[in-house]
């Protein structure tokens, strides 16, 4: 029997190595335990995402799970994970949700989340409690479970989170890109209910993702950017296997990066519909937000990556929006998690109602914040290579890099160096893949490209 541990978000793994149907109902029926311990007689949610088999999966755990005596209901066809969070979040009845997905990872991955009663990503020490369930045999018990329609609803309360006479009125043209995921037909019926002109690209039932890897970040999304050339569009939104991430390009198909739709999302909410609260991030994400929030009299809490520390915060209270460099942006007055949709809309809505291209939005965001350049590189390594990296990360302490000299340093998650002017670098090696993420921030291109280089030297050990 294949070991499940939980990585950042949920369990994942290669379909038919270790995600099997036996590997799924073993931690169905640890997770059911759990679940019935905590709210006996509960009501469990249950979806998935258009993965191959998905479906089949779902309905095996939700049979597993129902055998611990809860109520287990399952949606009638795929859906993306924020309108299962949704559907927990606003159902009366529900005690917790598992969603069948592995969001951005590639076609021959599936995995495992699961939610809490507010919709919200399971704590660690949620998840080590299930971890310590799990049994190598397979369990046999099986429950009934039944069939609900967990998307309608949810599209219901998208469509009142904005403005729909606003963009009706504005005669936008827009691309739609799903990657083949679970936002497929979804975003774009919506946006062309507003009066929307839509052109939606990979939205046809493809489980392999064409090839293409699900994640709304270049190159996967240039078929959308060059889209918008083409047809004089005035913006593309990309969503990921899940939907629970966003990506964007403006008219000119410029790549609008998950640092500033953070931003720009932000910036409307405060600006343009009364808003208030905290600003959460993690520690790979721009310093732009923070020069916004200042500027906007906003306090910001970073966190370690990954969605489940911003969900902390929210949980705390006062939280006006959370976000990532992944692209996993949410709003808790919403739902305590990230909503790839939700985002779209909003940057929609902004520009309806400015009156402006995403482009101009930015530089007018730039007019406040000042620019910043940004890139991510993950290095696919010898998992020796790596291995000596993690073993002696915590002791790096170079007093330079690239030539900037090295003003402070956090080791909460991977190692960061904080730079001149606002610079920054961060060392981060996965939890669950042999590769190191090296992350760069600065005023120009140039600069970022430099740091790339000094910090891939230091994870090879070359300096």
């Amino acid at each position: 029997m294949a070991a499940i541990k939980f990585g950042t978000d949920g369990w994942r793994a290669i379909i038919a190595e270790d995600f099997t149907f036996d590997n799924v109902r073993r931690l169905a029926d640890a997770a059911g335990r759990i679940f019935a311990q905590d709210s006996p007689g509960g009501t469990i949610l249950i979806g998935y995402d258009t993965r191959f088999e998905a479906g089949e999966f779902a309905a095996a755990a939700a049979e597993v799970i129902a055998s611990h005596g809860l109520h287990v209901r399952l949606s009638d066809r795929y859906l993306p994970t924020p309108a299962l969070c949704w559907s927990v979040a606003h159902d009366e009845a529900a005690t917790g949700g598992v969603m069948l997905t592995a969001s951005h990872n590639p076609g021959r991955y599936l995995g495992l989340k699961l939610r809490m009663a507010d919709g919200g990503a399971s704590p660690v020490a949620f998840t080590d409690r299930v971890e310590a369930e799990l049994r190598d045999e397979v369990p046999t018990e099986r429950g009934e479970f039944e069939r609900v329609d967990l998307v309608g609803p949810y599209l219901e309360a998208l469509r009142g989170r904005v403005d729909g006479a606003a963009l009706a009125a504005a005669g936008l043209h827009v691309a739609i890109d799903p990657l083949f995921g679970a936002g497929r037909h979804y975003l774009a019926d919506t946006m062309r209910g507003f009066g929307l002109d839509v052109t939606e690209i990979h939205g046809a039932e493809n489980p392999a993702f064409g090839g293409l890897h699900p994640e709304p970040i270049p190159p996967w999304i240039d078929q959308a950017r060059e889209l918008v050339r083409e047809k004089h569009l005035d913006a593309a939104f990309i969503t990921d296997g899940d939907a629970d991430r966003i990506g964007a390009a403006d008219r000119n198909g410029n790549f609008v990066n998950p640092h500033r739709i953070i931003c720009l999302v932000a910036q409307h909410l405060v600006e343009d519909k009364g808003m208030r609260g905290k600003i959460v991030k993690t520690l790979s994400t721009s310093v732009l937000v923070d020069r916004l929030a200042s500027r906007l009299g906003l306090e910001v809490v970073t966190t370690p990556v990954g969605f489940k520390w911003i969900y902390e915060q929210m949980v705390e209270g006062g939280v006006l929006i959370g976000g990532e460099e992944s692209g996993g942006i949410g709003i808790p007055e919403h739902v305590r998690e990230r909503d790839g949709l939700l985002m779209a809309l909003l940057l929609a809505e902004m520009m309806a109602q400015r009156g402006k291209g995403l482009g101009e939005l930015i530089e007018d965001l730039f007019a406040i914040t000042g620019p910043m350049e940004y890139q991510r590189v993950d290095l696919k390594l010898d998992p020796a290579v790596k291995d000596a990296f993690v073993a002696r990360k915590d002791t790096l302490d170079p007093k330079e890099i690239a030539g900037l000299g090295v003003r402070g340093v956090d080791r909460r998650d991977g190692v960061k160096f904080f730079l001149p002017d606002d610079a920054w670098l961060l060392l981060r090696p996965s939890g669950t893949e042999p590769l190191v993420r090296v992350y760069a921030e600065a005023p120009s291109q140039g600069v970022v490209d430099d740091l790339l280089d000094a910090g891939k030297a230091i994870v090879l050990g070359e300096r």
